[in-house]
Protein backbone atom coordinates (compact mmCIF):
# COMPACT_ATOMS: atom_id res chain seq x y z
CA UNK A 1 0.00 0.00 0.00
CA UNK A 2 1.26 3.31 -0.80
CA UNK A 3 2.19 5.53 1.65
CA UNK A 4 -1.21 8.07 0.70
CA UNK A 5 -3.84 5.45 -0.26
CA UNK A 6 -6.70 5.16 2.27
CA UNK A 7 -6.95 1.59 3.77
CA UNK A 8 -10.23 -0.19 2.45
CA UNK A 9 -10.61 -4.15 3.70
CA UNK A 10 -13.23 -4.50 0.54
CA UNK A 11 -9.96 -3.55 -1.77
CA UNK A 12 -8.47 -6.37 -0.39
CA UNK A 13 -10.98 -9.67 -0.71
CA UNK A 14 -10.49 -11.33 -4.45
CA UNK A 15 -14.03 -12.40 -5.73
CA UNK A 16 -14.56 -16.14 -5.54
CA UNK A 17 -14.14 -17.93 -8.61
CA UNK A 18 -17.26 -20.08 -7.75
CA UNK A 19 -20.83 -19.39 -6.09
CA UNK A 20 -23.37 -21.46 -4.69
CA UNK A 21 -26.12 -21.96 -6.87
CA UNK A 22 -29.98 -20.20 -5.46
CA UNK A 23 -31.31 -23.77 -5.22
CA UNK A 24 -29.03 -25.29 -2.84
CA UNK A 25 -29.39 -22.34 -0.47
CA UNK A 26 -33.13 -22.39 -0.82
CA UNK A 27 -33.05 -26.20 -0.20
CA UNK A 28 -30.75 -25.41 3.07
CA UNK A 29 -32.94 -23.07 4.11
CA UNK A 30 -36.22 -25.07 3.97
CA UNK A 31 -33.55 -27.70 5.63
CA UNK A 32 -33.80 -25.69 8.50
CA UNK A 33 -37.41 -25.02 8.90
CA UNK A 34 -38.86 -28.51 8.26
CA UNK A 35 -36.41 -30.69 10.21
CA UNK A 36 -37.04 -29.13 13.78
CA UNK A 37 -40.75 -28.90 12.77
CA UNK A 38 -40.55 -32.22 11.76
CA UNK A 39 -38.64 -33.73 14.92
CA UNK A 40 -40.86 -31.41 17.36
CA UNK A 41 -43.80 -33.32 15.46
CA UNK A 42 -42.22 -37.04 16.07
CA UNK A 43 -41.14 -36.25 19.36
CA UNK A 44 -44.70 -35.37 20.43
CA UNK A 45 -45.82 -38.46 19.15
CA UNK A 46 -43.31 -40.56 20.79
CA UNK A 47 -43.49 -39.12 24.18
CA UNK A 48 -47.30 -39.66 24.09
CA UNK A 49 -46.54 -43.36 22.71
CA UNK A 50 -44.04 -43.88 25.38
CA UNK A 51 -46.46 -42.21 28.45
CA UNK A 52 -49.37 -45.04 27.08
CA UNK A 53 -46.75 -47.55 27.11
CA UNK A 54 -44.36 -47.20 29.35
CA UNK A 55 -40.92 -48.41 26.78
CA UNK A 56 -38.50 -46.38 29.05
CA UNK A 57 -39.15 -44.22 32.36
CA UNK A 58 -39.06 -40.70 32.23
CA UNK A 59 -38.28 -38.28 35.32
CA UNK A 60 -40.41 -36.27 37.08
CA UNK A 61 -38.47 -33.32 35.96
CA UNK A 62 -39.37 -34.07 32.03
CA UNK A 63 -42.51 -35.29 32.73
CA UNK A 64 -43.85 -31.82 34.27
CA UNK A 65 -46.58 -29.97 32.60
CA UNK A 66 -44.92 -26.12 32.42
CA UNK A 67 -47.11 -23.03 31.70
CA UNK A 68 -46.05 -21.49 28.75
CA UNK A 69 -46.98 -17.42 28.45
CA UNK A 70 -48.52 -17.63 24.70
CA UNK A 71 -49.60 -20.77 24.43
CA UNK A 72 -50.72 -21.93 27.58
CA UNK A 73 -49.95 -25.45 29.41
CA UNK A 74 -47.78 -27.67 27.60
CA UNK A 75 -47.80 -31.41 28.94
CA UNK A 76 -44.47 -33.06 28.88
CA UNK A 77 -42.41 -29.91 27.80
CA UNK A 78 -39.35 -30.56 28.59
CA UNK A 79 -39.13 -34.62 27.20
CA UNK A 80 -40.73 -33.40 24.37
CA UNK A 81 -38.25 -30.56 23.84
CA UNK A 82 -35.14 -32.85 24.55
CA UNK A 83 -36.47 -35.65 21.99
CA UNK A 84 -36.93 -33.18 19.30
CA UNK A 85 -33.21 -32.04 19.78
CA UNK A 86 -31.83 -35.74 19.47
CA UNK A 87 -34.12 -36.36 16.65
CA UNK A 88 -32.92 -33.05 14.92
CA UNK A 89 -29.47 -33.64 15.59
CA UNK A 90 -30.08 -37.30 13.58
CA UNK A 91 -32.13 -35.70 10.73
CA UNK A 92 -29.56 -33.28 10.11
CA UNK A 93 -26.85 -35.99 10.41
CA UNK A 94 -28.78 -38.63 7.76
CA UNK A 95 -29.20 -35.23 5.45
CA UNK A 96 -25.31 -34.79 5.45
CA UNK A 97 -24.39 -38.36 4.61
CA UNK A 98 -26.88 -38.44 2.07
CA UNK A 99 -25.51 -35.04 0.54
CA UNK A 100 -22.20 -36.23 0.44
CA UNK A 101 -23.00 -39.41 -0.83
CA UNK A 102 -24.94 -38.19 -3.97
CA UNK A 103 -21.96 -34.93 -4.17
CA UNK A 104 -19.56 -37.67 -4.50
CA UNK A 105 -21.31 -39.60 -7.14
CA UNK A 106 -22.40 -36.83 -8.88
CA UNK A 107 -20.04 -33.61 -8.01
CA UNK A 108 -17.19 -32.61 -9.89
CA UNK A 109 -14.48 -34.58 -11.17
CA UNK A 110 -11.50 -34.91 -8.99
CA UNK A 111 -8.98 -34.01 -11.11
CA UNK A 112 -8.99 -30.39 -12.65
CA UNK A 113 -7.22 -29.89 -16.44
CA UNK A 114 -4.65 -27.85 -14.66
CA UNK A 115 -3.70 -30.80 -12.43
CA UNK A 116 -1.04 -33.34 -12.70
CA UNK A 117 -2.42 -36.83 -12.55
CA UNK A 118 -1.57 -39.14 -9.41
CA UNK A 119 1.12 -41.07 -8.90
CA UNK A 120 0.38 -44.66 -9.25
CA UNK A 121 3.82 -46.21 -8.32
CA UNK A 122 4.79 -47.76 -4.96
CA UNK A 123 7.54 -46.35 -2.91
CA UNK A 124 10.28 -48.04 -2.15
CA UNK A 125 11.24 -50.64 0.62
CA UNK A 126 14.35 -49.44 2.38
CA UNK A 127 16.38 -51.64 4.54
Amino acid sequence: MAKYQKYNPRDRAAPRPWSIHPVWRGIGCLMMVIIPIMAWAAATLLVQENAKRGWLPMPAQLVQTVNLPLIGAAPFFFANLLTAVILALIGFGLFTIIYSMIFSALGPPRYGPLDAPPDHRRPRKRG
